[in-house]
C-alpha cells in the first residue's frame, strides 16, 4: 500500500524544490457534522498518509461549527478541507482567491450528488411536511448546504410559508450540526429535521453514505425508529479544497494522494467519505455556480 502511494505521488507530483523549503506543516480542517473526537479519529489515517507524502507534521482541526473551517481557510490557518457546497460558496464569495476545489466524493453509482433528507420519529405519526404544521423543526448549521441553505429554499416552495418560527412550523431552530439534529429528532427534542445522505442504498443502513450512515455506524440511532418525510432535489456534493497559495507541488501531491486513496486504502476512504463511496475524483469551480448564486441570493 505504501509502495502504491509512493508511486502515485512520484508520478504525479511536479518537479519542485524540497518541501521543507516551502512548508513546515500542513493543516487539515474537518467540517462539523459529528462530535469533534469522532471527526479526528476518522481522519487519523489521512493525517498519517499526508505526513508520509509531504514529509512535514500534519495537524487536524475540528472546529465547533462550519464557520470555524471557513475562517481558517480564509485566514490561511487551514490548508485543506472537505467543504459542503454552501461552505465553498461562502468562502468563494468572501475571497475568490482563497481556495480552489480539487476533488469531489463519488457515489457508488458514479454520481456526485446527494440530498437533504427530512426525517422524523416513526412513532410520531409524522409522514410528510403536511403533518408538520405547528410542530418543531431542526436545521443543522447556518453554513450547511443540506442542513440549511437548500431546505430553507425548497421547503417554503412546498408549504407556501416561510421558515420563520410560527409561520408554518411552530418553532424552527438550529441544533448546531448534522449529528445534533439526528440526536435531537431521535430523542424527541424536535419533531423533525434535515440532514444529508446520498439517498442510495438501504434506509436501515442510513443509506450508503452521509450523516445518517455515520450515526448508524456510531450506534447513535436505529433507522427503523425514523421515517423520511421530505427529500430535496439533488445537490452537488461539496468539494475538497486546497488553499490557493500553497506551493504547486504540495497541491499536486495532495490531489494525487486523495484521488488514489480508494485504490490504496478502502477503510480510510470509508472513514473520510462518511460511508461507502468510490472515493474522490477531480472537480472544478464550475460545478458550484448554482449553489454560489443561491447563497448570494439568500444573503441579499
Amino acid at each position: 500500500m505504501k509502495k502504491l502511494l509512493a508511486a502515485l505521488v512520484a508520478t504525479t507530483a511536479l518537479a519542485a524544490p524540497a518541501l521543507a523549503e516551502d512548508i513546515t506543516e500542513f493543516r487539515i480542517g474537518i467540517l462539523g457534522g459529528e462530535n469533534a473526537q469522532d471527526r479526528l479519529n476518522s481522519h487519523e489515517c489521512l493525517k498519517n498518509y499526508t505526513e508520509e507524502t509531504l514529509g512535514v507534521p500534519v495537524k487536524l482541526f475540528a472546529p465547533a461549527d462550519y464557520n470555524g473551517v471557513i475562517q481558517g481557510l480564509l485566514g490561511g490557518t487551514i490548508d485543506m478541507a472537505w467543504l459542503g457546497a454552501s461552505g465553498y460558496a461562502a468562502t468563494y464569495l468572501n475571497d475568490p482567491e482563497a481556495v480552489e476545489p480539487v476533488l469531489v466524493k463519488i457515489n457508488l453509482d458514479g454520481s456526485y450528488g446527494y440530498h437533504s433528507i427530512g426525517f422524523a420519529r416513526k412513532d410520531s405519526g409524522i409522514t410528510s411536511l403536511a403533518d408538520m404544521k405547528g410542530k418543531s423543526f431542526g436545521f443543522g448549521d447556518p453554513n450547511s448546504t443540506s442542513g440549511y441553505l437548500i431546505p430553507s429554499i425548497e421547503i417554503p416552495m412546498e408549504t407556501g410559508a416561510s421558515m420563520e418560527s410560527g409561520d408554518y412550523f411552530g418553532e424552527v431552530k438550529f441544533t448546531g450540526g448534522h449529528e445534533q439534529t439526528i440526536v435531537a429528532v431521535n430523542n424527541g427534542d424536535v419533531n423533525a429535521g434535515v440532514t444529508w445522505a446520498d439517498g442510495q442504498g438501504n434506509w436501515e443502513d442510513g443509506f450508503n453514505s452521509g450523516a445518517l450512515r455515520k450515526a448508524v455506524d456510531a450506534g447513535l440511532i436505529d433507522m427503523n425508529d425514523l421515517v423520511e418525510i421530505w427529500r430535496s432535489k439533488p445537490i452537488p456534493e461539496g468539494p475538497i479544497v486546497l488553499r490557493k497559495a500553497l506551493p504547486e507541488d504540495v497541491k499536486a501531491k495532495m490531489v494525487a494522494l486523495v484521488d488514489g486513496m480508494y485504490d490504496a486504502d478502502k477503510e480510510c476512504t470509508y472513514n473520510i467519505s462518511a460511508g461507502e463511496s468510490l472515493g474522490f475524483d477531480p472537480i472544478t469551480h464550475e460545478a458550484y455556480l448554482s449553489i454560489i448564486e443561491a447563497r448570494k441570493a439568500k444573503s441579499n
